[in-house]
């Protein structure tokens, strides 16, 4: 599997797809490799005239000259070592930045149903940790792997034409070069398997946790998770220990591996010198031949190593890149008068197949209309609002705007012109305008300020530290939950939608804090077509319809007043939060 990988010339096409762009670097760098390739061998063998020829025959001027060309060679190698090694950096660089690009864009349009089923932190490493090793194909991997293969061709060629007798007398523990190589590169591979899936269950690990910190807190959990995180750390550690191990067997081995070929040249070579068959120049370029040759044999195993890994990266991430978990945006219709007419008819919705979460779902709402939505946990009235916005797509049934299917409406378009404002308001880190705005350069400040007195929420803000441009912590945890529902509404006036949705917008706060955001949505529902979900009956019984599901079915649905008289679901439901208050008071 591991050697498929390697050599899997589908994958090397589709990366170096990306270096396309780069082309002038990735032919620079492979003229570097060519012109490494030739310049290698050749300050040895001007050793070796030297030795043979200048010195031995006292030529005083020409040692001169082929000294000077020596350095020469030497700063013209230098340079084009540096070359090499900033090309192949630059394009690695630059291709993983076009395609960390591509992967950010193609997760952000991924439906909600990949999230659901994909841990955070695996998505994390995919972008990040992942690319970066294909990084390691450009700089470390293939084109590297290349140079040095050209290069050790090279010098066995000038090697064997030299002398090849004693080229062979060299060689001769190469076989046990080649066995240790495989050993080490089969045994780091392995390693470099668990350390790559132990760092993506670290990243996985620790983002879920730091993000669900308050609750591992509040139930005491810490000594809990930390074992947890122990074991997956341990892992990670030995995953490391054992690529050690092999490196730390591996070149020793190698070094003896070179002191035997060298000891067995210069046994051989010796008595060739003797006997006048051999030269002292040739033994002298021999050695640098050697040593040239075992300094990248030294690297080999390694480099295919990383490029393998590299290939293993690639193909994670090109897996994400294939998921084809998005929802169709076939639609040619633009929602710029859309009026906010809502029709559901028999629309069934399973986040699991045939597990059922809405089932026949049919109703209609009017133009500026108020529809609530109540019923239990669990009753799907977050789901609804889920595939009202084109979050998710219904397997049964259809959902109209303005009487016109909503898959035939482009997909932007649809969430531009539906706002929502969720029980759980995600503020990013960033000023309280960047917040407001979502960094969209058409909303100028002064809407902002507008829109943020409309809503009565312009006084708290001016009053912070910086006003608009106060910093909020990740996630708003600086701010209160009623703050930031606020927040949330002022965005949400923006946009200015033609259909506006409240999940549970008064849920778990103060009774402060729901006038205000009772007063809110009153501002924001006006002209409008609101959806609205909450658990307080108080704050939805002026609504135009109020449906009741229960367990994904609509069991009722009327006014308020007509719903009380039934004596059914939502006169149950009344009943039984009024009791809780009374029993409060």
């Amino acid at each position: 599997m591991a050697n498929k990988k390697v050599f899997d010339v589908r994958l090397l096409r589709r990366l170096f797809s990306f270096a396309r762009p780069y082309k002038r670097s990735f032919y620079g760098s492979i003229t570097m490799t060519v012109l490494l390739a030739i310049l290698s061998p050749v300050r040895p063998y001007l050793i070796q005239l030297t030795v043979d020829k200048y010195i031995a025959n006292q030529w005083i001027q020409a040692l001169i000259t082929v000294s000077i060309i020596q350095v020469g060679l030497l700063l013209l190698e230098t340079v084009v070592r540096f070359l090499f090694s900033y090309l192949t950096n630059w394009l690695g660089q630059s291709v993983i930045k076009d395609l960390r690009v591509t992967v950010y864009k193609k997760i952000s349009h991924l439906n909600l149903a990949f999230f659901d089923k994909t841990p955070i932190g695996t998505l994390t490493t995919r972008t990040i940790n992942d690319i970066e090793a294909i990084n390691d194909i450009f700089s470390e991997g293939l084109i590297s792997i290349i140079a040095d293969v050209l290069m050790i061709v090279a010098i066995l060629a000038v090697m064997l034409v030299q002398d090849w007798r004693l080229t062979l007398i060299s060689l001769s523990p190469f076989p046990l070069l080649i066995l240790a190589t495989y050993i080490f590169k089969e045994s780091v591979n392995k390693s470099f398997y668990q350390v790559r899936n132990a760092v993506a269950a670290l990243n996985a690990f620790v983002q879920e946790h730091i993000t669900g910190m308050v609750v591992v807190q509040a139930f005491s959990g810490e000594k809990r998770e930390s074992v947890k995180f122990k074991k997956i750390n341990r892992e990670h550690r030995t995953a490391n220990i054992d690529a050690i191990f092999a490196y730390s067997v591996f070149f020793p081995v190698v070094e003896i591996i070179l002191a035997s070929s060298l000891g067995l040249m210069v046994w051989y070579g010796a008595n060739q010198v003797l006997n006048y068959q051999v030269t002292q120049g040739v033994m002298i370029a021999f050695i640098m031949y050697l040593n040239m040759l075992f300094r990248p044999l030294r690297v080999l195993a390694d480099k295919f190593n990383t490029l393998q890994m590299g290939m293993v990266a690639c193909e994670r991430v090109f897996k994400v890149l294939d998921s084809d978990e998005y929802l169709p945006d076939t639609g040619t219709l633009t929602a710029q008068n859309l009026q906010g007419a809502i029709t559901f008819e028999h629309v069934s919705f399973a986040y699991k197949a045939d597990d059922y979460v809405l089932k026949n779902i049919s109703f209609e709402v009017k133009p500026g209309d108020t529809v609530a939505i109540v019923g239990h946990t669990g009753s799907g009235k977050t789901t609804m609002i889920s595939i009202l916005n084109r979050l998710y797509d219904v397997q049964q049934g259809h959902i109209l705007l303005d009487g016109k299917n909503i898959r035939d409406y482009k997909l932007s378009e649809v969430r531009s012109r539906i706002g929502v404002v969720l029980q759980d308001v995600f503020l990013f880190a960033g000023s309280i305008y960047e917040n407001i705005t979502l960094r969209n350069p058409a909303i100028t400040r002064e809407m902002v300020e507008n829109a943020a007195r409309l809503i009565g929420m312009h006084e708290f803000i001016t009053q912070l530290p910086g006003g608009f441009d106060y910093a909020v912590m990740e996630r708003g945890s600086t701010l209160s939950l009623g703050q930031r529902q606020l927040i949330s509404f002022v965005r949400a006036l923006l946009y200015n939608p033609a259909i506006l949705i409240l999940d549970e917008a008064t849920s778990s706060v103060d009774t402060e804090s729901e006038m205000l955001i009772q007063h809110a949505i009153d501002k924001l529902i006006s002209d409008r077509t609101a959806i609205v979900i909450a658990h307080r009956l108080s704050t939805i019984s002026k609504a135009d319809k109020i449906i009741v599901l229960d367990k994904g079915e609509i069991k009722e649905m009327g006014t308020h007043e007509e719903l009380l008289k039934k004596e059914g679901f939502y006169f149950k439901l009344h009943s039984m939060q009024f009791k809780k208050v009374a029993d409060k008071i």
